[in-house]
């Protein structure tokens, strides 16, 4: 029996993780979290506490911990903090950590090697800081794991989207289709286009790499080998839905002028090269389109309720 460790996942990736861990046998499952979305699950032991809080780590369980998969690591001291704070001993760590580390680069898609980003971004607002801070968390996590001899796996998922999503993503376009409102086509020449990761694919890779040692010591993009544009995604849903879209082809230049809310950026490429894992693991990506019909379908479910 191995025992997993669980921070954040009580929602999104890592409740798709969980749904998945509690199917098959030979897994004691622990989730870390602040308790604001109990799951109350046969099989899954919850454990409530606040991770900046090292007296909330001390009161997980003390023993030999096969993995720890961290889903809501944003710091190097969140880092820090659990490794030296979780009791017994960790044998592998996961991290979950992103594409947004990248910095910006005229050569893509962008493989793992590529240059990462060495400042905050203002034009991000409230997530200025969230990549560098994830770069930072990454280097950390390789630090530490070093000192204690712990072996460690890096996954940068690029956009990800599917059940459960609580980003203003692919949700969003489906709620402008059932109320009726027009899709926006941002003009750009080339099209701007997106890689994607399904969040079931991230939960399954995720599981491959509680079992395979191959993957231990390094970082992998998680990105379907799609590039999408927004032209190509409102296809795809046109498919889903059975009928013809409205769109509204509108400039970059009005869409910052007029503030419209869009899912995705209108004016900047977010291409990534997630092959590494793909040959590691083999058909480690669902087909976008298959992917995206199925989350359609799942958000069909809810508003059926």
């Amino acid at each position: 029996m191995k025992n997993i460790l669980v921070i954040g996942g009580s929602y999104f990736a890592g409740r798709v993780l969980l749904e998945l861990l509690v199917r098959v046998p030979g897994y004691q499952v622990y989730v870390f979290n602040r308790g604001k979305i109990p799951l109350g699950w046969q099989g899954i032991h919850e454990i409530k506490g606040d991770r900046d809080i090292p007296a909330d780590l001390l009161t997980i369980p003390s023993q030999k911990w096969d993995a720890v998969v961290d889903f809501c690591g944003y710091t190097p001291q969140h880092i820090v903090d659990c490794i030296k704070y979780i009791p017994g001993t960790i044998n592998h760590y996961i991290f979950i950590s992103t594409t947004s580390v990248y910095a910006q680069n005229s050569t893509i898609p962008l493989v793992e090697e590529a240059q990462k980003v060495k400042a905050s971004n203002p034009g991000l607002g409230d997530y200025a800081d969230y990549g560098l801070d994830k770069w930072n968390a990454e280097c950390a996590l390789k630090e530490e794991c070093h000192k204690k001899s712990i072996d460690h796996t890096i996954l940068r998922p690029a956009i990800i989207f599917g059940r459960y999503n609580y980003a203003p993503r692919e949700f969003f376009l489906f709620e402008q289709i059932i109320k009726g409102y027009p899709l926006i086509i941002p003009e750009t020449i080339p099209p701007v286009r997106f890689s994607f990761a399904w969040v079931v694919d991230l939960a399954r890779i995720i599981y491959y790499c509680l079992q395979n040692e191959s993957v231990r010591g390094k970082c992998f993009n998680i990105a379907g080998p799609e590039m999408v544009s927004y032209s190509d995604l409102i296809a795809v849903l046109e498919k889903n839905c059975g009928r013809t879209l409205k769109t509204i082809q509108m400039s970059v230049a009005q869409i910052i002028r007029q503030n419209v809310q869009l899912p995705f950026p209108p004016d900047l490429d977010l291409l990534y090269d997630g092959s590494a894992i793909n040959q590691i693991i083999g058909d480690a990506y669902t087909p976008f389109a298959k992917a995206m019909n199925a989350t359609w379908r799942y958000y069909m479910t809810l508003l059926n309720r």
